[in-house]
Formats: C-alpha cells, structure tokens, sequence
C-alpha cells in the first residue's frame, strides 16, 4: 500500500503545484515521478489491467508533452 500513498501523495502535490500556477517545467517533473510511482504501484498490484492501461496512458501523455518542448 505505500506504492499506492506515494501516487496520492504526488497527485496533491501537482494539484497544488498546479494551484500555485507552477512553470511547465516543475510539473513535467512531478509528472516524471507520478509516472514512476505509478509503474511501481502498477506492479505491485500484480499487474492489474486497468493499472497498466492508466500507466500507459500517462507515458504517452509525458512523452508527447516531452517532445513539444
């Protein structure tokens, strides 16, 4: 279940970050680790469909959002 509070606790901080009108820069960053925490989560949850779908959902996300910038 810490894989699961990490995602959690990274989803408050980007939504505050986003709040606090953050630069793109910091939230790609916050949005690098959710990615990473949410791998882990994904794995601990033994490989839960759903899971891996949002997980891949959200690599495709950051990597188009990469090559914009």
């Amino acid at each position: 279940m810490d894989e699961a509070q990490a995602v959690l606790q990274r989803l408050e901080r980007i939504d505050a970050l986003d709040r606090a009108n953050a630069s793109p820069r910091e939230l790609l960053s916050e949005l690098r680790e959710l990615l990473h925490e949410a791998e882990a989560w994904t794995r601990s949850e033994g490989g839960d469909a759903r899971a891996e779908a949002a997980v891949e959902r959200l690599r495709r996300a950051l990597a188009s959002e990469l090559a914009v910038h």
